[in-house]
């Protein structure tokens, strides 16, 4: 189930301190990650690979299937991990500077999703399924004189039925001073 086929460096198994930090802003039913391994790739980027678990959905009746928005969901939960791993143990590109504190001040109001692409090609179990997201690209800008990081990434979910969606999504890391 692997995004590209990039060589990792090193590995980080889930972080049992970070990740419940990493949540803290959702909804206790809406926590859907379970644990996540992080790669350094030997480019400066970053991948994660992790296990998820949607016993109900937050907002609708029972479809059957993962949908549209448990997968925005559980992205940005991955997301989120994968970018406070990377800060932590200084894997991803354009981050260097960054401390955790820096990470948590940063979480909800500065790093946006600016494009998001959902390919559905057979229905996922929400009970019990795999996802994959690795950054693709990291550059930093500054339009208009304000600094910003634009990230491409790129993420996979699956389960033991042969469910899948795959996606891309743009981020946004704006006001990063």
């Amino acid at each position: 189930m692997t995004v590209t086929d990039t060589a990792e460096l090193r590995t980080f198994a889930t972080d049992e301190d970070l990740l419940p930090r990493v949540l803290a802003p959702y909804k206790v039913h809406c926590r859907y990650l379970l644990t996540a391994e992080v790669s350094g790739l030997a480019d400066g980027l970053s991948r994660v690979r992790a296990t998820f678990s949607i016993p109900e959905s937050c907002y609708i009746d029972d479809t059957g299937h993962l949908n549209a928005v448990e997968v925005n969901i559980a992205y940005n939960q991955m997301m989120y991990y994968l970018v406070a791993k990377s800060v932590k143990e200084g894997l991803l590109t354009g981050f260097e500077s960054w401390t955790l504190e820096d990470f948590w001040r940063h979480q909800l109001p500065d790093i946006l999703i600016a494009r998001f692409a959902s390919r559905f090609q057979r229905p996922v179990d929400p009970r019990d399924f795999r996802g994959e997201m690795e950054f693709r690209s990291v550059d930093r800008r500054s339009p208009g004189g304000k600094p910003l990081v634009m990230a491409t990434t790129a993420y996979h979910y699956g389960d033991a039925q042969g469910g899948r969606c795959d996606g891309e999504a743009t981020l946004a890391f704006v006001n990063i001073t």
